[in-house]
C-alpha cells in the first residue's frame, strides 16, 4: 500500500465522495509499524473522527506480511506466535475506537522459477485469513487474486508492473502495477461492502 512503490494512492485516487486516507509506508511490517509509532496516528485519527455512524464511517484497512518474513532485523516476525498476534492485536484497537476494519493478504512478488510463480507468501496470506475467521473480521484476499493475474501474465509481462530502472524489482509496484492492483482490492471490496457502491463513493 505504500504511497510511492504500492497501490494505495491509486486505490485512494479511485473514491470520489469519501476520505481516503493512506498511512502506509514501505518497509514496515506488523512489528516496526507499531514500534515506530506509525500505528499511533492511525489510532489519533480515529479518536478525532469519532466513532463511524450511517453518515461518516471509519473503515481501516490492514495489510502486512512482506516485512514480516524472516530475514528482516528489527522487522521480522514469527509465523506462527507473532504474526497473527500482532493482526488481531491491531483488529481490537481500530474495534476499540469505533472503526471497522478490512484485513488483505499480502500482495505476490513477481518471480517466476521454472514458467510458476513462486508462492513464498501464502502462509503469510493464510495466517491473515485465519485471524479474519478467529474475529469475524471479513478478509480480503488480495494473494489469491493478484497471484492469480500475474501468473497468466506470465514473467514478461508481470515485469512491466514494475517501477522503472533502476529502481526495478518484482515487489515494489510503478503505476501499471499500482492501477492493476488498485482495481482488485477496489473490485474486493465493493464484494465485502457493496454499500460502497450504493452510495456512489466511486468515480
Amino acid at each position: 500500500m505504500a504511497p510511492r512503490s504500492g497501490y494505495g494512492n491509486a486505490l485512494c485516487a479511485k473514491l470520489l465522495q469519501v476520505a481516503c486516507l493512506n498511512l502506509a509506508r514501505g518497509g514496515r511490517s506488523t512489528l516496526s509499524y507499531r514500534a515506530e509509532g506509525l500505528w499511533d496516528t492511525v489510532l489519533t485519527l480515529l479518536r478525532e473522527r469519532g466513532p463511524g455512524d450511517t453518515r461518516q464511517r471509519n473503515l481501516v484497512l490492514i495489510q502486512f506480511g512482506h516485512n514480516d518474513q524472516p530475514g528482516k532485523p528489527g522487522r521480522s516476525t514469527d509465523l506462527a506466535t507473532e504474526f497473527g498476534p500482532n493482526l488481531a492485536r491491531y483488529v481490537a484497537e481500530v474495534r476499540a475506537e469505533g472503526g471497522e476494519v478490512v484485513l488483505i493478504t499480502p500482495l505476490t512478488r513477481r518471480s517466476f522459477k521454472d514458467g510458476a510463480l513462486v508462492n513464498d507468501l501464502r502462509p503469510w496470506a493464510e495466517a491473515t485469513l485465519r485471524v479474519g475467521a478467529e474475529l469475524g473480521v471479513p478478509v480480503l484476499d488480495l494473494y489469491a487474486t493478484s497471484s492469480a493475474a500475474v501468473q497468466a501474465l506470465g514473467p514478461e509481462a508481470a515485469d512491466t508492473l514494475a517501477e522503472a530502472p533502476p529502481r526495478f524489482d518484482r515487489t515494489h509496484l510503478g503505476p501499471k502495477g499500482a492501477a492493476l492492483f488498485a482495481q482488485q482490492v477496489l473490485d474486493g471490496l465493493l464484494a465485502l461492502k457493496p454499500e460502497l457502491a450504493s452510495a456512489q463513493t466511486l468515480r
